[in-house]
């Protein structure tokens, strides 16, 4: 089979397709055609060696972890009804590649009612955004900068706090996504890399953080009484968010950390609740590139651009 692979860590270049041999599903493992993988950034980080790989796999490596397709094959234990069934799932790395394992728990049905593309655009991206809007008890009160506003996580974040009753503020660096922001409901958008950008954004009682660095910095600055928070989901620069206690007490902010991965369990459910929203038409993921497995460096370039518009996905 064709699988994109890296040998050494770099720039989008080192992403190479070659071939491989076919996998074969172990224990509790289904084997998946794959028909579509999304790309995620923090693919990208972890490639330019910008993220240490969480999981120490060593190189050469496939990245990936998400894949929609059709299953071809299944492991001991598994029953062979599955055979033929079409999945999205994740998988813990591996899904730029025409032939994916996947632990067969991980793999659910295809929702008939979604297209491949918008069920992988929700699996991870939705899950998070349904459920950063939770853990920030966004309402009608509030005013939100989302950062990162024209990213795959960033349109779903303005279209829920919207829907949520809220003001929102979109931040982005480019003016394509600045005007797909303000097409999606954002009340004001920014160019966040631009200085002085704070004092077109003005004070808000919530943001979103994904950038890290001085961009957190010039965010925190932003929040206001009486109820400021600062969710915290990335840190796309590469530098860590710090904000000192001297920072937080004059405000009273609290800084909410949130991850999928420290809460797996959740995981089914929040992407449950994003696929109904899209379901019943209040919620449109943000379909960007669609691009061949071989041309992986050109979406992981867009990426480091700052020129990838949501969901971006590789076709085998």
């Amino acid at each position: 089979m064709r699988a994109v692979r890296y040998h050494e860590y770099g720039g989008p270049e080192v992403l190479r397709v070659e071939e491989v041999d076919d996998p074969t599903p172990g224990e509790g493992e289904l084997l998946v055609r794959a028909t579509a993988t999304g790309v995620n950034y923090f693919e990208v980080q972890v490639r330019a060696g910008v993220t240490p790989d969480p999981l120490g796999l060593p190189l050469p490596h496939t990245p990936g972890i998400e894949v929609a397709g059709t299953v071809a094959a299944v492991g001991p234990g598994v029953e062979t009804r599955r055979i033929g069934e079409r999945v999205v799932g994740t998988v813990a790395s591996g899904s730029y590649a025409e032939l994916v394992r996947i632990p067969a728990a991980a793999a659910v049905p295809l929702d008939d009612r979604l297209g491949e593309h918008q069920a992988l655009a929700l699996l991870g991206q939705g899950a998070t955004a349904v459920g950063l809007i939770e853990a920030a008890e966004i309402g009608p009160e509030d005013t939100v900068l989302v950062e990162a506003a024209g990213g795959g996580i960033g349109t779903l974040l303005i279209q829920l706090a919207k829907r949520a009753g809220a003001r929102v503020v979109a931040g982005a660096s480019g003016a394509a996504k600045r005007q797909l922001a303000a097409d999606l409901g954002a009340d004001a958008t920014v160019d966040y890399t631009r200085p002085g950008w704070t004092e077109e954004a003005g004070p808000v009682s919530v943001v979103l953080e994904t950038v890290g660095g001085q961009t957190a910095r010039e965010a925190y600055s932003l929040l206001t009484k009486p109820r400021a928070r600062m969710v915290v989901f990335g840190s796309a620069s590469g530098v860590a968010v710090e904000i000192s206690s001297e920072q937080l007490l004059p405000v009273g902010a609290s800084l909410i950390p949130f991850s999928l991965g420290y809460r797996p369990q959740r995981w089914p459910e929040l992407a449950r609740r994003a696929e109904d929203l899209t379901v019943r038409g209040e919620l449109t993921p943000v379909i960007g590139t669609v691009l061949p497995l071989a041309e992986a460096a050109t979406a992981h370039r867009a990426f480091e651009d700052r020129t990838a518009i949501g969901k971006t996905i590789l076709t085998p």
